[in-house]
């Protein structure tokens, strides 16, 4: 059956005339489930049924082959032992898009005494290594973070742990067989703004960007017994959605960076908030990865504020409001705020729209960035200055979208009476 038939429609219809906000949600969420609309879980895994942090738990061997783990056959195959890594000219990908700004990845692993281990994201900005000839223990920034590592014993097996807390990664190594753990820690200090708008200088971090991957860079072996992704906290009251408004890690200096308006929000939420914001993406990617989080968190409200990237249409909006209603989740569907070239006036009528249709809530983020509070012309007041000069290498040669402190104050005022259950 599908959405457009005249029976779903005629129920929709006088549904939506008859029932409450409340029961209408309601009412939506379990038609959602029964027609089977939208994306869903993995194929062939149940949903748990219960909120759980662990997001994806494999151990890996001959009788356990996983076929989200994607590499090719040079480069590792399964053995009774574990997955046993011996090219050095790929890298085994776990099939899952992950952007919680919160969030852990554990391999179960054991090295040869050669061995040079690689642990990143699949866009190859973050890298982690675990060198057993060289006994250290390092994160590839400029410069390089390394640390002797007076644990590593090629007779031993390992948990590797690969952090991320925002602005922070970590590399953490733990000895199973004595229990002692070493570590080493990066944090992204942002400019705020670009060019003429930078108020300092950038020390640049990968963020760990999209899919967990991992390798061998030298050495005989790297064998992978299991492995893991886990969150530090589920039964949330706020999980956020986004871009780069959503992830401000990678702009914020570090030392601003708790007045941004998503951490915030966090801070005053009771409950547990957790953002899952990713820099340059579209509503393409939200529907990608919440799948990998919504359904395992588990969260009372879920807040989108994406269209910035262009991509959105009534159909991909509608599939994501259906799918987090069907999640057991309240959608809150920002606007977008003001930019340097106002594509917010027509986003903001499409997100109108889908709310309007679902009689769902949110926050009015144009009016709190704009000069005249009227959701139109960007204050500038409001936003980092990002100034590429003459040979941008972007259309145009400043942009003005990612709120400031002054811009995330106001917007955070805005939830305060656009949304103000989520803080009960």
């Amino acid at each position: 059956m599908k959405l457009c038939d005249s029976s779903i429609n005629g129920f929709y219809e006088t549904m939506k005339k008859t029932l409450s906000t409340e029961l209408r949600l309601l009412s939506l969420t379990l038609l959602t489930v029964w027609m089977g609309l939208g994306v869903s879980a993995k194929p062939d895994e149940k949903e748990p049924l219960k909120p759980t942090t662990v997001l994806y738990d494999r151990i890996l061997n001959r009788d356990n082959p996983d076929p989200e783990l994607i590499f090719e056959d040079r480069t590792a195959e399964y053995t009774d032992s574990g997955l046993s890594v011996t090219g050095k000219e790929g890298l085994v990908r776990l099939d899952r898009y992950y952007s919680l700004g919160e969030r852990a990845v554990r391999y179960h692993v054991k090295l040869s005494a050669d061995a040079r281990a690689v642990f990143q994201g699949d866009q190859g900005e973050f890298k982690a290594y675990v060198d057993m000839a060289a006994r250290t223990i390092s994160i590839g920034v400029t410069p390089e973070k390394i640390k002797r590592s007076s644990l590593l014993n090629p007779e031993h097996e390992y948990i590797v742990e690969v952090r991320r807390e925002y602005q922070t990664s970590t590399l953490q190594i733990t000895d199973l067989y004595t229990g002692e753990s070493e570590q080493i820690e990066v944090t992204v200090d942002g400019s705020g703004g670009c060019g003429a708008g930078a108020v300092k200088s950038e020390v640049y971090v990968g963020r760990q960007y999209d899919y967990y991957c991992f390798g061998l860079v030298s050495g005989t072996e790297l064998l992978v017994k299991q492995m893991c992704v886990v969150a530090p906290k589920c039964d949330l009251t706020l999980l956020l959605y986004g871009d780069s408004i959503t992830e401000p890690d990678g702009y914020f200096p570090s030392e601003l960076f708790p007045q941004s308006w998503v951490q915030q929000i966090i801070r005053r939420v009771r409950g547990g908030a957790i953002a899952s914001g990713r820099g340059g993406t579209t509503i393409n990617e939200v529907l990608k990865r919440i799948v990998n989080e919504l359904p395992y968190l588990k969260a009372k409200y879920v807040m989108v504020t994406i269209g910035t990237n262009g991509g959105n249409t009534e159909e991909n909006l509608s599939q994501l409001v259906e799918y987090i209603l069907s999640q057991g989740a309240i959608p809150i569907l920002n606007n977008i705020p003001c930019n340097e070239s106002a594509s917010q006036i027509a986003e903001n009528a499409l997100i109108e729209r889908v709310r309007q249709k679902y009689g769902i809530k949110g926050c009015k983020f144009d009016l709190a960035t704009s000069k005249n509070y009227d959701g139109k012309e960007v204050d500038p007041s409001s936003m980092w200055l990002e100034d590429y000069g003459p040979n941008s290498p972007y259309v145009l040669s400043t942009y003005m979208h990612h709120p400031n402190v002054s811009g995330a104050d106001r917007m955070v005022a805005r939830t305060l009476i656009d949304v103000p259950e989520i803080y009960e």
